[in-house]
């Protein structure tokens, strides 16, 4: 049996940087957040998706996936709910909007689809 691992290089490159980026958003987000559940959850999420894709499993994807989707849902709801309006958004906090997007497009990314569909169990 193999042992368990933080960081797999044989994934594809894509897998590979949103392991790293679901690692740090993670990190970053437990250490910084007010400490709410709705923030703190999808940063556990993250960072338990990232140790399971890590390990190959089918389930470490799903639970990344959802781990990086649900802060954009809560960006976008956030700004239609209090009439912000999307511009604001991007001019406010830039670079959280630019990380949770790619993280979202590298974890979709088709190779990524492809290589979990395949060898992850």
């Amino acid at each position: 049996m193999e042992s368990p691992r933080w960081f797999d290089r044989s994934l594809p490159q894509t897998l590979q940087i949103a392991t790293l980026l679901l690692y740090m958003n993670a990190l970053l987000t437990i250490l910084f957040s007010p400490g709410s559940p709705l923030i703190l959850l999808p940063a556990i999420a993250e960072a338990v998706g990232a140790y399971g894709i890590a390990n190959s499993k089918r389930w470490g994807y799903i639970t990344a996936v959802v781990g990086a989707v649900f802060p954009l849902m809560l960006l976008l709801i956030d700004a239609g709910t209090f009439g912000i309006s999307i511009f604001s958004i991007i001019f406010s906090s830039p670079l959280t909007l630019i990380f949770e997007i790619a993280l979202v497009a590298l974890l979709l990314h088709p190779q990524s689809r492809e290589h979990q569909k395949i060898w992850f169990h």
